[in-house]
């Protein structure tokens, strides 16, 4: 009995251990959240005001541009998957492989061959494990993203859009990429403190939107004027453009996974504590067992004792 209460103790002082780290890492997440959601915040005018300048120049300009003209038998599409570098974050990073699993399925069943490209060592490991081929990598930024990374995943994705078979010389994409059709971000929006949504968007090629009338040329030329020239602008734009979304999603990615680690720190730390009071409660009831059979010794060997000393006389 004496063995099982110093196990039960042990437990209990492990328990109390692991509490305190669970606690610091729901404080750290707390705090860095705001950070978080204040620099998606920050990034959405000038990621919306662009959208708005590259659809304009698209609508009206009447250029045929490659990153804005949709292929007529798309065979290949790239797949960049935005997850995690660091564990303790609940399902964050398996629901975003999820989702990529899901659209990669549905892509596969449509003829398409996928490339992947992941950001984040989740994904990585979850790939690597399973044999899939990975083009590149991008890790070491998941919860504070720069947009120079954005920037290198940006040029990835753009060089593998333009590759041209017939001109593997100047081609940009990347060694094991043949060239994509399309491309498509698997990320996890944010929501709110309590709900991260995975989602998979197609980033390329560019898609205006349609069904509005166009305004009249005397409203639109005020508003958009092209210098040098519209196929001149689109090229400056567009590959800010692209940028700019693949930023936007990192930010909206890092901000989710501090609220699901803050979540599941918090969840943890909720049931060290029920832990603590389980243990503490079996600890109390084996010491009281214990006692209770020290005093039943204790009064039998007294009762004992006066029987064997009443025999004797």
């Amino acid at each position: 009995m004496a063995l099982s209460l110093r196990e039960y103790r042990a437990r209990i002082k492990s328990t109390e251990s692991m509490k305190k780290i669970t606690r610091a890492m729901e404080l750290i997440a707390a705090s860095r959240i705001i950070k978080a959601q204040q620099r998606a915040q920050a990034a959405a005018p000038y990621a919306r005001e662009l959208t708005r300048a590259v659809s304009a120049v698209a609508t009206f300009s009447n250029v045929d541009h490659p990153l804005t003209t949709e292929p007529e038998d798309p065979k290949r599409v790239a797949v960049l998957i935005v997850t995690s570098d660091r564990g303790l974050a609940g399902a964050y990073s398996s629901s975003v492989l999820k989702e990529a699993e899901r659209l990669s399925s549905k892509l596969r069943e449509e003829g398409k061959e996928v490339e992947l490209y992941v950001s984040g060592r989740k994904g990585e490991g979850y790939l690597r494990f399973r044999n899939r081929p990975v083009v590149k990598t991008w890790t070491g930024h998941s919860d504070q993203p720069s947009y120079e990374v954005a920037r290198e995943i940006g040029e990835a994705l753009i060089g593998a859009f333009l590759h041209d078979p017939e001109n593997p010389e100047e081609s940009k994409a990347l060694e094991g990429s043949e060239g994509v059709d399309e491309v498509h971000v698997v990320y996890t929006r944010f929501r709110s403190m309590l709900v991260q949504e995975p989602t998979a968007v197609r980033l390329l090629p560019l898609e205006v939107v349609e069904g509005e009338e166009k305004p009249a040329e005397a409203d639109v030329l005020p508003l958009y004027e092209f210098e040098p020239s519209p196929a001149e602008v689109l090229d400056g734009l567009l590959p800010r453009y692209v940028q700019s979304r693949i930023f936007f999603a990192l930010l909206q990615a890092a901000a989710s996974e501090l609220a699901a680690r803050q979540k599941a720190m918090k969840s943890a730390t909720d049931n060290a504590d029920e832990l603590i009071k389980k243990y503490t409660r079996i600890a109390n009831q084996a010491r009281q067992a214990g006692i209770t059979q020290e005093i039943s010794e204790i009064v039998g060997g007294v009762n004992a004792l006066a029987d064997a000393n009443a025999g004797s006389e």
